[in-house]
């Protein structure tokens, strides 16, 4: 897992430095406001997730992705 999570660091970094056209990826790395809809999105993800007792670990991997 700390492979993946290391994968994705350095694939934003590298997306930071070489942005991409069209790469969403850039477009959260350039608008704090998107980002912020973002995480609060995914979070809330993880909160229903939670209380539905379902996909507990995919939803909060998307919050530590993010």
């Amino acid at each position: 897992m700390l492979n993946t999570l290391e994968s994705l660091f350095n694939l934003a970094r590298d997306r930071k430095k070489s942005p991409v056209d069209g790469s969403y990826t850039n477009k959260l790395l350039s608008d704090k406001s998107l980002s912020k809809e973002k995480v609060l999105e995914e979070i809330n993800e993880l909160v229903e997730a939670i209380e539905k007792n379902s996909n507990k670990i995919h939803e909060a991997a998307d919050v530590f992705i993010i």
